[in-house]
Formats: C-alpha cells, sequence, structure tokens
C-alpha cells in the first residue's frame, strides 16, 4: 500500500469516489479550498469518503467562490476499519473535541457517549463530534473515519451488551483497582486470544460505587488501572488508549 503524503491537504467528502470522477465542491469546502488554504485552479488535493480509499485530485475553479475536484488516480486503498470501541462519560465543549481528535488518531473505530451518575455534560452535540471527527481524520491521513454513535444511559448499554456486542470484552478503566500496572491485565487477555475491545473511561468525578459494583460484576468487564496519578477524562483517554494499542491493538 502506498505510504501517506504528509505534505498534501485532505479532504473528506460525502461523494462515491472513482476514476475520471468530477465533484462539485459545496460552498463550505469551497471557500476553505479557495479562500483559506489559498490554493488555485490547477492544484491538486487528497480526498477521501472512509470508504473508496484517497484519491489525487484536481482542482477546478475559475473564480473564488466555487469550485470541482476532478480525481485523477487512487493513491491508497482503502484500510478496514478499526474494532476498537471507545465509550466514554462526554466532557464539555473544548475538552470533549480535544478528547474526540485523540481518540481517532489513537486508532479508535467507534465513539460512544455513556452517561453515568457523575457525568457533568448533560447534552451531546453529535454533529460536533462528528466535525472533529472529520477532521481528525483529515489531519491524519486517517481512512476509515470512526463512527459517532447515539448517548446512552451507562445502565442500559451494560443491560445488552452481551446480545448487542457479541464476544467484545469491556476494559473499564477503574482508578480504584489494586495495582497501578495495566499490562499485567492486558498480558492476561492477550492469553486468551484476538477478540474484539471496548475501553470505557468515567467522568471528572469518577464512576459511582454503584457503577463500580456494578462493572465489576460483570463477567465480559475487565477493570484495569492507569498508573498511580489520577488522570483528568481527556487525559486518561489518551493513557488507555495508548496503553491498550500497544498490547491488545494495532501496534502489534
Amino acid at each position: 500500500m502506498a505510504k501517506y503524503e504528509f505534505k498534501m491537504q485532505r479532504l473528506f467528502l460525502r461523494h462515491i469516489l472513482a476514476d475520471g470522477a468530477r465533484i462539485e465542491a459545496d460552498r463550505g469546502q469551497s471557500n476553505y479550498l479557495l479562500n483559506v488554504l489559498r490554493m488555485n485552479d490547477g492544484d491538486y488535493v487528497l480526498v477521501f469518503n472512509g470508504s473508496d480509499g484517497e484519491w489525487l485530485a484536481k482542482i477546478s475553479s475559475n473564480g473564488r467562490r466555487e469550485c470541482a475536484l476532478q480525481l485523477i488516480e487512487r493513491t491508497r486503498e482503502q484500510t478496514r476499519p478499526n474494532d476498537l470501541m471507545y465509550m466514554f462519560a462526554p466532557l464539555k465543549h473544548a475538552r470533549l473535541d480535544y478528547m474526540v481528535q485523540k481518540a481517532v488518531e489513537m486508532g479508535a473505530g467507534s465513539l460512544k457517549p455513556v452517561m453515568t451518575q457523575h457525568t457533568q455534560a448533560s447534552r451531546v452535540n453529535l454533529e460536533r463530534m462528528e466535525a472533529n471527527v472529520i477532521e481528525a481524520a483529515e489531519q491524519c491521513g486517517v481512512l476509515s473515519v470512526p463512527e459517532v454513535l447515539a448517548p446512552q444511559p451507562l445502565s442500559e448499554v451494560l443491560a445488552v451488551w452481551p446480545d448487542s456486542q457479541p464476544g467484545r470484552r469491556l476494559l473499564f478503566c477503574d482508578e480504584g483497582e489494586g495495582t497501578n500496572n495495566p499490562l499485567l491485565t492486558l498480558a492476561q487477555i492477550k492469553e486468551t486470544g484476538p477478540q474484539p475491545l471496548a475501553v470505557l473511561i468515567g467522568p471528572e468525578g469518577g464512576f459511582s460505587d454503584e457503577e463500580r459494583e456494578q462493572l465489576r460484576g460483570l463477567d465480559f468487564v475487565t477493570p484495569i488501572p492507569l498508573g498511580p496519578r489520577i488522570l483528568r477524562a481527556d487525559t486518561a483517554a489518551v493513557a488507555a488508549l495508548t496503553v491498550i494499542q500497544a498490547a491488545l491493538g494495532d501496534w502489534k
């Protein structure tokens, strides 16, 4: 597979991509290419849609308001979607934006907000989440765009887990775990063989005693620590995804 071209601009398109296709950019995309990036007629950009790979496209424009994209050739084949599910208690605005972007960079295949007893943000802007997912994918060369799932109360997610997520193990990041080293637990999971995984990060106030007891009583849940320090929720997300990808994920 061709290597990622770091220097070229990338643009996500909601169109079928095929050899020779000509795509009319919408107003926002045209403004971004022509006025924000200051690109011109005849310049090239990389485009992707999450299913048809990455393509080299030539910009066609006779002004600064509208442009079209002429697909030239496929530069990278489509990659398989990542299977790692990232579940988290929503944060507020900027810190949630950061968390979503980092989850995409770290290889999450889907993102699911879950409402816990101590969750501070009562509403989730899914359109904003999707925009941050796409921005991170554009900037980091990601081809398989993670899916943004609808928020649910944690109790409801756990109640239907064996049917909705058959065979998937839930890694519950618990600051109350008796050890500080997650690698010991992850090594034990690795010995059981490959299996789909999900990781759960709690809110700033942590999980309630009731939630912790419920999680620890489920046979598809494995609690793991994240070191000797208390981490903010957005930092915990990066730490958890890093160690899980290194031990069990696609860093092998």
